[in-house]
């Protein structure tokens, strides 16, 4: 059994020990079951969650392995440019005057008209930005020169000119004609795109990222340049609407030869450097409060996450039974007996499931949820109990991760609810009179008002509501200019265009999709050339491409989770806005599809050739490369990119169905259940939570039968996802699990939608009643009015069929 990605089971050290001791093959057959069949024996995933990978695997993965060649090509580019320039001396021998002088020299270059010397400039500054490894001995060497280079070529103005070329390729109508009428693009349509696209990335990348030892006009410059990027300079606009551009002429099939996985990782760059990653929201989201007087944040939800411990809780009874049903029909036994089901009863509530019955039949059937194998079935005596060390011990939890909310909302339903059943009338919105109501629920209510939480969002809905019932009175809104707000305003004429592109991109890259003819080709910027000529190359090339729809899917998975958040945080119905374009561009049933795989094998996939990879491939000599050494892959435990874009999809998930009954019941009818339970095989504490909590607000919708026989899940459920007193998320008894008009609630959330941004951004649709009037004589009659021309040149005919020819009754007038 592999560990790569068919496996998808993780090879652990007691498994390489038996191979290499070559201790017999029988003896290692039975322990790779029991390792599968327990799997929780595997330990989590040491996968901490950030912003972005290391620096060097972002880097890298800039490039796909077809563009190898390349490297070089720029470094001659450079070197033929550099000579004719400077002596015979080395770029890492001049002073800091000389490097600001060829500097500028390459940027004068980038402005002649010929195309085919711009691309040579282009390349050589490219060479640059990679850090000029030709003259470099070890990978730090290559990173503390692209370091200096690219603040060198920042600081003469290098970006701004990349971006006009930028705009310039993209109106290129010749080149975009040209790759529509071709049968098939190759690597070496997108060129131009591809050089500056490359020179642009590795700026943000790097300037984005503080180092300690940065001077300190480095660091002026770097929030010079974050201002710059999120302001509308470029075109009237900031620089991510103009990447969103490129993303919507891609997906119209205007412009086929863009090189779209470049285009995403600029954008999602360009997205982290103006707005600010998570821990940026953390701290955007505590100011934010403390200006509107909410009390503060009960915990650090980051820390409290990466506390946290992953436990995967098993198959219930029924599932297990579905299994052996499934099991003895192939090898031709007797169901288990019932004491095997009482010993399933008394094993540890957090062992963890079998991942090999996913692997054989969990394509095939959604059903097929997570099983344990019991050991009397093979025959075999009951093996005693494995005596765990001290140290791997369960430890149940002491208490709740997570503070209990409640919303204002649930107080009054409580209270609403207790007058009618004590006292037979109600007060509405009153949530301070407890007259007549017994004891226990004074109580009650104290307990549930000490545990309010106000949102941020509940704060800018009542704003509004009392904006458009006062537009006269109700005063101007202050808007801070935020890069947030500006990106919002520079996104809104398109925004819904924007958001089905990258869903189209999405569906084309998930691992889950079937080749169509209709679906778009996002793999122009990694095919070469010539189609491969060997089983060597072709499993290259079958790497390249995997590796390559892995960095889309996390480069669009982290840019709707970081809009969304940052959108919600500015105001609530911007986000409203966004998520209710996702939902209606189907984004619930595609993420649901995309997890609808073997996700072990996802996230365990070998896709990447270490040696090949950016700056080991320029500086160290490369071996040879064989079938064995592409198959071996890297030794990680998992696959970062792949864990990473899980969890955001997940998030996402969330965000789109949190307080949306409508949405949830799509979860349902979707019946996302048994694909979320196989996602908790993944033994990474955040991604459990996420899962569960989508697991959770479903629950009460899914039935009876559904509870009872998942209770471990149930359990699961309870001990890491926050509580919502007087949430009756468990059993289905609330008001919310009655029918729901879900139209109507979509419809009223898009009409509010649609009144904000009305009220706030369009200025031409302000309401003519609205309007202050000038009643003033003086200043009316002293307005000058600009008359047209035709009326000036007949102004005698005008006066005299419009004042002399009709009789005026002065005594009327007067009257």
């Amino acid at each position: 059994m592999d560990g790569g990605a068919g496996g998808g089971l993780l090879v652990n050290n007691k498994q390489r020990s038996m191979l290499s001791n070559n201790r017999g093959r029988g003896e290692f057959i039975r322990n790779q079951r029991k390792d599968s069949e327990g799997f929780s024996e595997s330990p989590d995933l040491a996968f901490e969650y950030a912003d972005t990978d290391k620096c060097m695997a972002e880097l890298s993965e800039l490039y796909s392995y077809t563009e190898g060649p390349e490297f070089h090509l720029n470094r001659k580019c450079f070197e033929e440019d550099f000579r004719t320039h400077v002596a015979e001396q080395k770029w890492t021998e001049l002073d800091a005057a000389e490097h600001r002088a060829h500097a500028m020299r390459l940027l004068d270059g980038l402005e002649v008209t010929a195309r085919e010397r711009r691309l040579k400039v282009a390349r050589a500054i490219l060479y640059l930005t990679q850090g000029s490894f030709g003259e470099c001995g070890s990978e730090a060497e290559v990173q503390h020169w692209m370091r200096y280079n690219i603040f060198l070529l920042l600081e003469v103005g290098t970006f701004t000119a990349l971006v006009e070329l930028l705009n310039m390729e993209i109106d290129n109508s010749a080149a975009c004609s040209s790759a529509v009428r071709k049968p098939a693009i190759s690597l070496a349509d997108s060129t131009d795109l591809r050089v500056l696209l490359n020179i642009m990335y590795l700026m943000v990348e790097t300037i984005q990222r503080e180092d300690e030892a940065d001077r300190p006009e480095w660091r002026a410059s770097r929030e010079t340049f974050r201002t710059e990027l999120g302001s509308p300079l470029y075109n009237n606009e900031p620089i991510s609407v103009m990447l969103f551009g490129m993303v919507t002429k891609f997906c119209s099939g205007h412009a086929p030869h863009f090189p779209m996985k470049k285009v995403l990782l600029l954008l999602w760059k360009s997205v982290v450097f103006t707005l600010g990653g998570f821990e940026q929201l953390q701290t955007i989201k505590i100011r934010r409060r403390e200006g509107l007087g909410l009390p503060p944040l009960p915990e650090d939800s980051i820390r409290v996450i990466r506390n946290m411990r992953a436990a995967s809780p098993p198959a219930s009874a029924s599932d297990l039974i579905e299994q052996q049903q499934k099991r003895a029909r192939r090898e031709h036994k007797g169901l288990i007996k019932q004491d095997n089901l009482d010993a399933f009863n008394e094993k540890d509530p957090y062992k963890a499931d079998d991942s090999r019955e996913d692997d054989e039949d969990g394509e095939e059937n959604d059903n097929a949820l997570e099983a344990e194998t019991f050991p009397l079935e093979r025959d075999e005596v009951m093996p005693p109990p494995i005596p765990h060390a001290p140290s791997e011990r369960i430890s149940f939890p002491k208490g709740l991760p997570w503070a209990p909310k409640v919303r204002e909302k649930d107080i009054e339903n409580f209270l609403e609810s207790s007058r009618s059943k004590f006292i037979g009338y109600t007060l509405g919105n009153d949530t301070d009179t407890v007259v007549g109501l017994p004891r226990p629920i004074h109580e009650s209510i104290r307990t549930l008002k000490q545990h309010k939480y106000i949102s941020i969002g509940e704060i800018q809905i009542s704003r509004e509501e009392e904006y458009q019932k006062t537009p006269l009175s109700g005063g101007e809104e202050e808007v801070e200019m935020s890069p947030t707000e500006l990106l919002y305003q520079g996104m809104l004429p398109s925004l819904p265009q924007y958001m089905i592109a990258l869903l189209k991109i999405l569906l084309a890259a998930a691992p889950t999709s079937k080749a169509k003819t209709d679906s778009i080709n996002i793999l122009a910027d990694v095919l070469p050339e010539e189609m491969p000529t060997t089983v060597l190359q072709s499993m290259k090339l079958g790497v390249d491409v995997n590796r390559h729809k892995e960095i889309i899917v996390k480069a669009i998975s982290t840019i709707l989770l970081l809009l969304l958040k940052h959108f919600k945080l500015n105001h609530v119905y911007q986000f409203e806005y966004m998520a209710q374009h996702l939902v209606f561009a189907n984004c619930i049933p595609l993420v649901l599809k995309f997890f609808n795989q073997n996700i072990m094998s996802y996230i365990t996939a070998k896709n990447s050739i270490s040696v090949l990879d950016f700056p080991h491939c320029v500086v160290h000599e490369l071996p040879e490369l064989t079938a064995e050494s592409l198959e071996a892959g890297d030794t990680n435990q998992f696959c970062w990119r792949n864990l990473f874009s899980c969890i955001n999809l997940l998030r996402i998930l969330n965000k789109l169905t949190k307080w949306k009954h409508s949405r949830t019941m799509m979860l349902v009818v979707f019946k996302s259940a048994p694909i979320l339970k196989r996602a908790l095989k993944v033994k990474q504490a955040m991604m459990q939570l996420y899962v569960l909590k989508l697991l959770k607000v479903q629950t009460k919708y899914l039935g009876r039968q559904w509870r009872k026989s998942n209770m471990k899940t149930m359990s699961a459920i309870y001990q890491k996802v926050r509580h919502r007193l007087n949430d009756d998320w468990a059993y289905g008894n609330d008001l919310d699990a009655r029918p729901w008009d879900f139209q109507a609630e979509e419809c009223a959330l898009r009409a509010n939608i649609e009144r904000f941004n009305s009220r706030r951004y369009d200025q031409t649709q302000s309401n003519p009643d609205f309007l202050p009037v000038d009643n003033c004589l003086q200043s009316v009659l002293g307005q000058r009015v600009e008359l047209p021309e035709d009326f000036q040149m007949n102004y005698d005919l005008w006066l005299e069929r419009e004042v002399f020819s009709k009789p005026i009754s002065w005594e009327e007038l007067l009257q």
